[in-house]
């Protein structure tokens, strides 16, 4: 009798046991579904977003190839598509060792930034720039440094003056004064050293044109994709 009771009671406890786990398991599998359904969702977003961002990009690069095609060769400049203009002739920009601006680039500066600004703060794409970026970069060399350590720190010095001093001009130029909120809100000055060298095609460092200014835009679309992403996670 007391063998049958607890053989009733161990039965009980095991169904009681399968129907927690067969609960759990119907519990992970809507999580699972859900989780799987808030993916997709996501990245179908993140397609309609990338899709926005290349139709952007693209649009913008044409606008800005047709606006400065004929000066980039007189300016020693290269607009990539990835919406990086980049200015490398040193002989135009500062003198060695220097932040202030030559005469030279200046010049550039002043017919280049109200053009460049106009397109990027017309009103077909000033809400989806986040950013536009001053940056300026060195070769790894210092002639009086101690070491390597030391050269890179020097040039990082180097490059933060430099891209202040463009960011100070650039501010100062009456012909972007109506704009004038518009671009410190987004104008930023960034000097990243010799961080990001350029390279001849054997891979050598081409200290020439490694020691440069860019300008780099931001578009919304990072934001929103780095949002999304994190999202997801």
């Amino acid at each position: 009798m007391l063998s049958t009771e607890m053989e009733q009671e161990t039965e009980e406890h095991w169904i009681a046991v399968s129907d927690l786990m067969s609960g759990l398991m119907m519990l992970f599998l809507l999580i699972a579904v859900m989780y799987l359904v808030i993916v997709e969702q996501k990245n179908e977003e993140i397609e309609r977003v990338v899709v926005l961002y290349e139709d952007l990009r693209e649009e913008l690069y044409q606008d800005l190839q047709r606006e400065f095609d004929a000066d980039l060769p007189i300016w020693g400049a290269q607009l990539d598509e990835d919406l990086r203009f980049r200015f490398t002739n040193t002989d135009l920009l500062f003198e060695e060792g220097e932040s202030n601006l030559r005469p030279a680039f200046t010049e550039i500066l002043a017919n280049f930034i109200p053009r460049y600004m106009a397109i990027l703060a017309s009103d077909k794409y000033r809400e989806e720039i986040l950013e536009v970026r001053i940056e300026g970069h060195t070769s790894s060399s210092w002639s009086q440094a101690a070491d390597s350590d030391d050269a890179y720190l020097r040039n990082m010095a180097l490059s933060q003056e430099r891209t202040r001093s463009t960011l100070g001009f650039i501010l100062e130029l009456e012909s972007v004064g109506h704009e004038k909120d518009w671009l410190r809100d987004r104008l930023t000055a960034n000097g990243l050293s010799s961080s990001q060298l350029i390279t001849t095609a054997a891979g050598a460092e081409d200290a020439d044109r490694s020691r440069r200014v860019e300008f780099v835009v931001v578009t919304d679309a990072e934001t929103r994709l780095s949002t999304i992403l994190q999202e997801i996670r």
